[in-house]
């Protein structure tokens, strides 16, 4: 029996040096069927040609003029591996270092399960790298909160079981093309974060599993000295504005009353501990400027209408 054909998709944005190890692992995958598509999004440096001059005959890359947001990115190699005859699509983040078994063990779990639209491996924390970054992911629809199973503790084989979750990170996920075709592919308007969660929830309500593999395992950057930087700014935004648009979409009138409250109520402690992590007293700003912009989505959606 042939194996899948997998393409990996990963999305470059200024951050060259990363992608680069991400992709030396990749070429130490055990897997036999399988190709590389890195989508630059925009990249302002050179980023385009270092890769090209480092894994031309590896890689195939396709290049955006502007940032489209990690969204839309995603989707624009997705539409590519589908119409290159992908059986699965697996999405990297492009600071990740993945076991050279990654694949074998994902497509043969998938393979052995039945239904299965998504599937995730767990993440390990590249800076500590015993710890455990995403075991899985739950949905709380009586506060809005999407809580990570696993996240910050040791690894010590307590998520060492398949599991059906919620929501699978879109840091690493592998995506079944029937599912790509039947539900469709990432949400654009949430531009970067909660798209992984979204695509989640559409692919259970249309029938199919989204489970966790503990034993396809990859490394992800992002708990080092850099957290800082990357958490500050326009993350916060997205963050924000992800969460009203995902709720929007998925919850109740109820559950989106209670969600609010929750909300409101929690936001002075999410604020200054955000601020207090980061060393960025922006905060507020970010976050009423994020449901600005969602009331005026959803105002110009109900016109629309």
């Amino acid at each position: 029996m042939s194996l899948p054909r997998v393409s990996i998709v990963l999305v470059n944005w200024n951050n060259v040096s990363d992608s680069i190890e991400c992709l030396e692992s990749l070429r130490q995958c055990t897997y036999p069927n399988y190709e590389v598509t890195v989508v630059d999004n925009g990249s302002d440096g050179n980023d385009v040609g270092i890769l090209n001059k480092n894994f031309g005959d590896y890689i195939r890359l396709i290049e955006n003029k502007r940032n489209l947001g990690f969204a839309k990115g995603c989707n624009i190699g997705i539409k590519d591996a589908l119409d290159r005859g992908a059986d699965y699509v697996a999405l990297l983040n492009n600071d990740t270092i993945v076991t050279p078994g990654f694949l074998d063990e994902i497509v043969r779990a998938v393979r052995s399960e039945e239904k299965v639209g998504i599937a995730g491996g767990k993440i390990l924390c590249s800076e500590f790298p015993d710890t455990i970054w995403f075991a899985g992911g739950g949905i709380d629809y009586r506060t809005g909160k999407t809580p990570i199973v696993g996240s910050g503790e040791v690894d010590r084989g307590q998520y060492d079981r398949r599991a059906d979750v919620d929501w699978i990170c879109s840091c690493y996920m592998f995506i079944s093309s029937d599912l790509l075709k039947t539900v469709g592919m990432f949400d654009e308007r949430f531009f970067f974060g909660w798209e992984d969660a979204d695509l989640c929830v559409r692919a259970v309500r249309n029938g199919y599993r989204v489970i966790f593999i503990p034993n396809s395992k990859i490394w992800h950057k992002g708990w080092g000295r850099d957290k800082k930087r990357r958490l500050r700014g326009k993350p916060l935004y997205y963050a924000t504005r992800g969460y009203f648009i995902f709720m929007d979409k998925h919850f109740s009138r109820l559950q989106i009353i209670r969600s609010w409250f929750y909300f409101i109520i929690k936001s002075p402690r999410f604020i200054w501990d955000y601020a207090r992590i980061t060393e960025q007293w922006k905060a507020p700003i970010y976050i009423v400027w994020a449901i600005s912009d969602y009331l005026k989505m959803k105002s110009i959606k109900s016109v629309r209408r």
